[in-house]
């Protein structure tokens, strides 16, 4: 695509799999890009967001994304409707996020034209991690995708959260070197995360904030917690977030019921008031198997808290050991307790690692950070036609 080719203003198409998730991670970008002068189009399975979205003066598309669906004939409908929609919207750049909105997005375009694409890995997912036949067919078949239709394409480039998983798409032959870049995640308001003194009565308070998953370390945490009362501490551990029914990792409801008020846990359930927690809690607690660069974990920076996560790909990018947090050996309670363990009987550390938390946050994972580097990316795929 030359300059000439882009409209005026220029029109970006968001393909995700559900409206939640663009309206958690990707909204920043959106209004960035609605003040810069773009047209922006929002496509995903459209639900409660769809208001909210349209409500940003953004233009709200359906699509019928199945995010644990694998019925072949059903998934290619899914395929042949992201097509109809770059037929109908003709974008000058597709901004595609997450694996399937990437590997259908891809088939899609070629069959649509072959618009500019960015391909936004947000993690390497339940496809990525170890485990069995069906993950290992999942990412044969992705790897294959990827090498098909993203590799080599002079129009598309692929954003990763991290540098590991730069090495893992570049050492397994599924994109070109000149093809990725690193964008250091989904970007956060630290007007709205800001610090606050911790919390002087009561016990120490861990929060954990994310997605009832077992990939996420949940589990893990709950030992933990067991093998510090068992020590005598007197800590809290808050667990604020829901299942993900369609993850097939998540943590079910009766095994969330059964460690409610168990060893200091409290099951919290979805909550919309993130800051305000982070503000009642000492510590952030993170224990993921693997991430691309865990929001949660942002977010705790910037509101000043120390962090304690676990020495896996996205999660040492924003916990760094001794600096802002402590890092654990993955899979393993006993690590994560005594991490815990150290901030919790540690005020003077806790409180030196959280000023560094915000450090990191303002300077690298802002909003305003992240932004600027997705659209250096925009201008060299549309050659400059991105407005300054």
């Amino acid at each position: 695509m030359t300059e000439a080719t882009v409209t005026t203003p220029p029109r970006l198409l968001f393909v995700v799999a559900e409206d939640y998730y663009f309206w958690s991670h990707r909204l920043h970008l959106a209004r960035a890009c609605r003040e810069a002068g773009a047209e922006v189009h929002v496509a995903s399975a459209m639900n409660a967001c769809r208001e909210h979205i349209e409500a940003e003066g953004f233009i709200a598309h359906h699509l019928p994304f199945d995010r644990a669906g694998l019925n072949p004939l059903r998934e290619a409908s899914c395929v042949v409707a992201i097509a109809r929609l770059l037929r109908a919207v003709r974008p000058d750049l597709a901004h595609l996020v997450a694996i399937k909105p990437i590997l259908y997005g891809a088939l899609a375009a070629r069959l649509a034209g072959d618009p500019s694409l960015v391909a936004a890995v947000a993690g390497m997912g339940f496809v990525f991690l170890p485990g069995g036949r069906k993950r290992r067919v999942l990412r044969f078949v992705a790897e294959k995708w990827y090498r098909l239709f993203l590799k080599g394409r002079p129009n598309v480039r692929l954003l990763v959260q991290n540098p590991d998983d730069k090495t893992h798409f570049l050492s397994h032959g599924l994109i070109d070197p000149g093809q990725v870049d690193i964008v250091p995640g989904s970007g956060v308001d630290t007007g709205r995360f800001t610090p606050a003194p911790e919390p002087v009565d009561g016990p120490v308070r861990v929060l954990t904030h994310s997605r009832m998953l077992w990939d996420k370390g949940i589990g893990v945490l709950v030992e933990a917690a067991g093998i510090l009362a068992a020590r005598g501490l007197e800590m809290e551990f808050l667990l604020a977030g829901e299942p993900d029914p369609k993850n097939p990792a998540a943590i079910s409801p009766e095994t969330l019921a059964a460690w409610d008020g168990k060893d200091g846990v409290r099951v919290l359930g979805r909550r919309a008031d993130i800051p305000e927690l982070l503000a009642s809690c000492h510590i952030a607690c993170l224990p993921s198997f693997r991430e691309g660069l865990p929001l949660s974990l942002i977010e705790s920076a910037a509101a000043g808290r120390p962090l304690v996560s676990t020495d896996v790909p996205g999660c040492r990018e924003i916990c760094r050991h001794g600096e802002n947090g402590l890092l654990a050996e993955i899979r393993d309670p006993v690590s994560l307790a005594d991490n815990l363990e150290r901030l919790a009987r540690d005020p003077e550390l806790r409180r030196a690692f959280g000023a560094k938390s915000r450090e990191i946050a303002e300077n690298i994972f802002s909003k305003e950070a992240v932004v600027a580097r997705t659209f250096d990316v925009y201008r060299r795929l549309l050659r400059g036609a991105w407005p300054a």
